[in-house]
């Protein structure tokens, strides 16, 4: 695996994980290159022959007669000190292993992945005061430059963007044009599955229908029957975006009680197939004021965008600008309200009159002025 596998982007989460801790869990939904994570892990801090550090899948068969814990022993008895556990849900009573682990082999350290369904602070898992939860999403727009362009680019923090914007596109713009590729991102850039040799859209939807056959319907023990209504709900909900949600109506249309969809768009979000945005202070299980495709990829498949669109645009910022900050429904004549301080609107103008309360990322622009920001640089905030 060390063998095939080339990195072509060193992705930031590695630097922000504090690799100390003795038990590490990566959250991420299907598609964005968790198993490239452990292997990359691997290969910058141990030597190919190193026996020090294990990769293990337990989708082998192997696992379905021998036991975590046993593994796990065996494996720090012949010196192991680094166990790298793929495709964890596959294994019953998995929480239950990791835990005996962590409490009984003191010099092993383990690090997972798990699906983004997975609530890992949940009490049910008994990992709470024992696991360090980190979550790896797709490409951010600078990642994905990373890897068209072969430059280096640091990300920023959004008061870095809101204060020096002009300073900081300048010198980006200076070595590339970043509007030439933001299209293409946004149909295509943020799964690093889009690097293999196979149609993108139906791998993509491949890989969307596995996120709602396994993953939600596995982990939150949900019979196959329903599964049609999950992903007609879906459709809904994505022919929606960004819109307001009529639970009623939605119950009406996908036959089920207004209690399920609820419970369904919960577990939509908890995929990463959609996003909810809330007015400050509110969250689930109250109806969200507004809904969003998690992600720009998605929302080209499931509502057949061609070419520059609000759409687009909003589902941009709020999946960029998501990771590391609060997003609510906006006040003061704005659409988003971030960290309970900054106010937005997005789109490819100003429109109507300019309120100097609010920020404006706006699409179609290199560079900016005051409180007009371009949309791309808001892909530099991981």
């Amino acid at each position: 695996m060390l063998e095939n596998n080339h990195t072509l982007v060193r992705r930031q989460l590695m630097d922000e994980i504090n690799w100390n801790d003795r038990l590490i869990g990566i959250k991420g939904s299907r598609g964005v290159g968790k198993t490239s994570f452990l292997i990359d892990y691997a290969k910058e801090n141990f030597q190919p022959a190193d026996r020090q550090c294990l990769y293990v899948n337990l989708n082998n068969f192997y696992f379905t007669v021998k036991t975590i814990r046993d593994f796990a022993n065996e494996f720090q008895m012949k010196g192991g000190k680094v166990l790298l556990i793929d495709q964890i849900f596959k294994y019953p009573d998995w929480w239950t292993e990791l835990a005996y682990c962590h409490e009984n082999f003191p010099d092993l350290k383990i690090v997972f992945t798990a699906s983004s369904v997975i609530d890992l602070g949940s009490d049910h898992y008994y990992l709470a005061d024992k696991v360090a939860v980190y979550n790896l999403r797709g490409f951010s727009f600078r990642e994905y430059l990373e890897l068209e362009t072969k430059f280096r680019f640091q990300s920023y923090k959004l008061e870095d963007i809101l204060e020096k914007h002009v300073e900081i596109a300048t010198d980006i713009c200076s070595k590339i044009k970043p509007l030439a590729y933001l299209d293409s991102y946004l149909q295509y850039g943020f799964y690093p599955f889009f690097l293999e040799k196979r149609n993108f859209s139906e791998n993509l939807l491949k890989t969307m229908n596995m996120m709602m056959e396994v993953d939600i319907l596995s982990v939150n023990q949900i019979e196959q029957s329903y599964l049609p209504k999950i992903r007609k709900l879906f459709y809904l909900l994505s022919l929606l975006a960004p819109g307001s949600v009529n639970i009623s109506r939605l119950s009406h249309e996908v036959e089920i009680s207004r209690a399920t969809v609820m419970n369904y768009i919960k577990y939509l979000k908890d995929a990463r197939l959609i996003n909810l945005l809330y007015p400050a202070e509110e969250v689930f299980p109250k109806k969200p004021a507004q809904v969003y495709v998690h992600n720009p990829n998605l929302a080209h498949i499931s509502r057949q965008i061609n070419g520059p669109d609000q759409t687009l645009r909003e589902t941009f910022f709020y999946n960029q600008i998501h990771k590391a900050y609060k997003v609510n429904l906006g006040i003061k004549n704005s659409r988003f309200l971030v960290d309970s301080k900054y106010h937005f609107n997005v789109g490819d103008k100003i429109k109507g009159k300019f309120n100097p309360d609010v920020y404006y990322a706006i699409d179609g622009i290199e560079r900016g002025e005051r409180k007009v920001i371009p949309l791309w640089l808001f892909g530099f905030l991981y």
